[in-house]
Order: structure tokens, then C-alpha cells, then sequence
């Protein structure tokens, strides 16, 4: 009898040192914790809800998401995009907005977001809350909260915002890895100005680049227009947009951007973000940021204030059969690589044009999110496996060490030293033209412009997607390097470019 009367007392005496340490460890300071950190401590031992494969009842989830889901009012002081930026977006996709016009009267705008903290961190979209003088947080019990911004990212169009408010309710972060085309899933948030709104689909696709971030991200700001005016000079920028979208049919509607979507077991797998529509109301396409990918730039967001984000460096073509066919290779899958970034991390890796990346970490790459979704969710200094088809048929696996911005950033300084100019400036990218296309051209060299950025250089000047390049200043390029090469022996500041159109037109332009 005593001997168990020890054992009991033992037993006493750890359960009650365990629950000391757990509760210690809760009282850590704040900051030590990540936000999945945070997550953890409260949802470790939640079960599984139904999967959305199963019967297609959503009141528990719809009940457990819908508090922490928030609406976002933001006021602007008069300065706006011009001739695009948020406005046009929101024009574009919702069918309201400022039509491109410098707007100086105060406005007014409103969104949705999603708590992930007890302790007030929101995640929204960037274009809810960029350039915003007040960000105004409204909780699901309806009291109201200033927010400041903690980091936001126009390349992802993600925000991470802060309240001080305290004992929050807060959606558990999923896994966007695992939702599948075909499940159910909901569309939490506040559209037209409505209270909490919950709609249901299911996920219609996954990876889709509908291209609206690097179109928002190419328009001039008032001071850029300004400065254009003064100078004539178009700003320079790279396009470092990711779009990965998961695609559903659940309900989404104005407002409804920086919501949530979540599973059937109340998990965010995804940010809404964007619809295509021609009416500027839910039309079945809806859009939203995969949860795997906002992680990782959260965190940064946490810890930095900013994204710190690791490059590749590579500029690449989505292989399909027309593709192929144009390239004159017999591979329709992969990313065909046109070009190099010099001392970049692929060239480090023995990556060179005219390769094809097939996989990224052994999952096969189909189309461009494929891979700019796996990259994007990485930092500087990581490794990234791909396996490659070489140009002599060789399949190779390489191990890339990401570079960070200043590497990137010191290499195109380096390129634009020795050149004079930079590519960027042009606003397209390029790829070697195929045999087929010089021999119906009867031209011996050339390249393809494999896409041109609203706004900049070759869109002013109406050189199109799909056009020829042979000539740069009277020189014939054969590939992006020997046009950049052929950009240095400008004069006086004039270029000369000779194309043909995709129609079989030929231009001349000189600027």
C-alpha cells in the first residue's frame, strides 16, 4: 500500500512539473514564436475535421473561421496610381475603381483579412491596404481597430497587418500542398460591404497565372509619371511577380479580397484575391493566394519588415506542343530555359539556354507556377534540387544555392557596366528564334519576344508578343545575349530595332 502511495505521489509530482513547463513555455515573450509556432499551441491536438470529399456540410467550419475572418476600411489623402495600380485592378477585375485618373480627394476603399494571432496579426491582400493613410479594422464582434502595416509585397500581393487587441479568434493555417481539384472548399469575407458572407465551391484548378500582379505592378505612379515627364525616361523594373492562384467557383465578389478560403475542416488553405469577370461581379472564376506560399512570406514579413527572397535566375518558356514545335525540340513539357543570369544561381549550377527544367524537388514542372511557387516559398542561401534534360539529352539533377537580391542586383549592374544598357529597360523577354521561323522569314538569326510588360518600352511602341527580332542597331542578334551586346553600340542615345510582326509584317522602329 505504501509502495502505490509512492508511485501516486511520483506520478503528482511530474504531472505537475509538465503542466509548469507547458505553462511557462506559453509565457515566452511573443516575439520568440512564429506565427505556425503560435498555431501549434493551439491547435496540436484539434482532430481532423471531415475531409472535403466527404458529405458537404460546412456549419462547423463556416462557424469556426467566420470570427477571425475581419473587414478592412482604408482611406487614401489624394494620391493614387497613375494609369493603373490598384484602381485599374480593381477596374479590371471588380468593375469599379478610378479608371486611371490622379484622384486628390480623399477616398475610401474596404477589403477583408484574416486573423492567424490571438495577439492581432492579420494577413490581407497588398493592394487592400497599399498606400493606405488609415487602415481601419473591423472584428467580428463589430468593435473597431487601427492597424499598422508589418510588411507587405506587391510581387504576391500579400500584407501582413497588426492590431493591438488581445485574445483574438484566429483560423488555423493549412496545407495547400494537399488540396485537390474538385474539393469543396469556402469563400469567407465581407463582399459589397455586407457583413461576415460565407459561399461554397469547390477548387476548380490549382497553379494558375492569370497575370494581374506583374500588369498592377507595371503601371507608373504619380511621381514616376512625373519623372517620365521630366526626363523621358520609363521607370526600370523586373518582373519578380509570383502567381500560383488555386482557382474555385465559390462566390467571390468586391470586398471579398484578403479573405479566406478555407477546407471543409475549417482550415485556410488560400487568401482570396482576384476575380476575372466582365461584369465586375462572381462569375465562377475566382482566385486566391496558396496558404504554403503566404508562410513563408509572413514570416519574412514578421522578422524583416520585408520579403527576403531567393533567385534562380533564369528567364524561362512554359513548353507545350506548339511550343515545342516552334523550338523545334521534341519535348512539350518543362520550362525551356532562354536565358541566363550572369553569376547568378543557375549559371553556378552548370545551368545553361537551351536546357529544360523538368522537375523541382521530384515533382514534374508542367507550366512556370510549377516552380515560381516552390522558389518563392525559399530564402537566400537555400538549396533547391532540379533535374534538368540538357541540350545533348542528358538528364541532369543539380542542386541550386538561391541567391538573394543584392547578388541579383549587383550582377545586372556589373551587365549593364560592361553593355551600357540593360534588357529590362526594353520591358521583353526573349528566346533564340527556331529554324522553321528564319527559314520562313529568310533571315539567318533572330530572336522571339516571348513577352512584353504593359507599359514599358516594346508595349509603347507596339512591338507584340510573338515578333521577330533579327537586327538591333544594325547588328543580327541570335540570342538575349547578343542583343544586349548589340544595345551598347547605340549612338547619341537612338536604337534601332528591325522585326517582323507576328502577322509577317516588317517594322523599323528607332527610339
Amino acid at each position: 500500500m505504501k509502495k502505490i502511495g509512492l508511485i501516486v505521489l511520483a506520478a503528482s509530482f511530474l504531472g505537475g512539473a509538465a503542466a509548469i513547463g507547458a505553462y511557462k513555455l506559453l509565457e515566452r515573450p511573443n516575439d520568440s514564436f512564429t506565427l505556425a509556432d503560435r498555431q501549434k499551441t493551439m491547435f496540436a491536438s484539434n482532430v481532423t475535421g471531415v475531409s472535403s470529399a466527404g458529405a458537404p456540410d460546412f456549419v462547423q467550419a463556416a462557424a469556426a473561421v467566420s470570427p477571425a475572418v475581419v473587414h478592412i476600411k482604408t482611406t487614401y489623402q489624394g494620391k493614387s496610381s497613375r494609369g493603373g495600380g490598384m484602381d485599374s485592378m480593381l477596374e479590371e477585375f471588380f468593375g469599379f475603381g478610378g479608371g486611371g485618373r490622379v484622384q486628390r480627394q480623399p477616398q475610401a476603399a474596404s477589403g477583408s483579412g484574416v486573423i492567424l494571432t490571438a495577439d492581432g496579426y492579420i494577413v490581407t491582400n497588398n493592394h487592400v491596404v497599399d498606400k493606405a493613410d488609415k487602415i481601419e479594422v473591423i472584428l467580428s464582434n463589430r468593435r473597431k481597430a487601427t492597424a499598422r502595416v508589418i510588411g507587405k509585397d506587391p510581387n504576391t500581393d500579400l500584407a501582413l497587418i497588426k492590431v493591438d487587441v488581445d485574445n483574438l479568434p484566429f483560423v488555423k493555417m493549412g496545407n495547400s500542398d494537399n488540396v485537390q481539384v474538385g474539393e469543396w472548399v469556402l469563400a469567407v469575407g465581407f463582399p459589397l460591404d455586407l457583413q461576415t458572407t460565407v459561399t461554397a465551391g469547390i477548387v476548380s484548378a490549382k497553379a494558375r497565372n492569370i497575370g494581374i500582379l506583374n500588369r498592377g505592378n507595371s503601371m507608373m505612379t504619380e511621381e514616376e509619371y512625373d519623372e517620365y515627364r521630366r526626363t523621358g525616361q520609363r521607370p526600370t523594373r523586373t518582373n519578380n511577380s509570383i502567381e500560383s492562384f488555386i482557382q474555385t467557383d465559390a462566390a467571390i465578389n468586391p470586398g471579398n479580397s484578403g479573405g479566406a478560403l478555407v477546407n471543409a475542416a475549417g482550415e485556410l488553405v488560400g487568401i482570396n484575391a482576384a476575380i476575372a469577370s466582365q461584369s465586375g461581379r462572381n462569375e465562377g472564376y475566382g482566385f486566391a493566394i496558396p496558404v504554403n506560399l503566404a508562410k513563408k512570406i509572413l514570416e519574412d514579413f514578421k522578422k524583416f519588415g520585408s520579403v527576403k527572397r531567393g533567385y534562380i535566375g533564369v528567364s524561362f518558356r512554359a513548353l507545350d506542343a506548339d511550343v515545342a514545335e516552334e523550338l523545334k525540340i521534341k519535348e512539350n513539357t518543362g520550362l525551356y530555359v532562354s536565358d541566363i543570369s550572369p553569376n547568378g544561381a543557375a549559371a553556378a549550377a552548370g545551368i545553361k539556354e537551351g536546357d529544360i527544367i523538368k522537375k523541382v524537388e521530384g515533382t514534374p514542372i508542367y507550366d512556370s507556377p510549377d516552380l515560381q511557387e516552390r522558389i518563392g516559398r525559399m530564402s537566400p542561401g537555400d538549396k533547391v534540387a532540379l533535374t534538368v534534360l540538357k541540350a545533348d539529352g542528358s538528364t541532369k539533377n543539380v542542386n541550386v544555392t538561391l541567391k538573394g537580391e543584392s547578388s541579383v542586383m549587383a550582377a545586372k549592374k556589373d551587365t549593364e557596366k560592361a553593355t551600357g544598357v540593360s534588357l529590362n529597360k526594353l520591358g521583353a523577354t526573349f528566346a533564340p528564334a527556331s529554324a522553321a521561323q528564319k527559314e520562313k522569314f529568310g533571315i539567318k538569326s533572330g530572336v522571339v519576344v516571348t513577352n512584353v510588360v504593359p507599359g514599358e518600352e516594346f508595349d509603347y511602341y507596339g512591338i507584340a508578343k510573338g515578333s521577330i527580332i533579327y537586327k538591333i542597331n544594325g547588328k543580327e542578334v541570335s540570342s538575349a545575349a547578343e542583343l544586349e551586346k548589340a544595345l551598347a553600340t547605340s549612338r547619341d542615345g537612338r536604337t534601332t530595332i528591325s522585326g517582323f510582326n507576328p502577322n509577317g509584317g516588317t517594322f523599323v522602329i528607332q527610339f
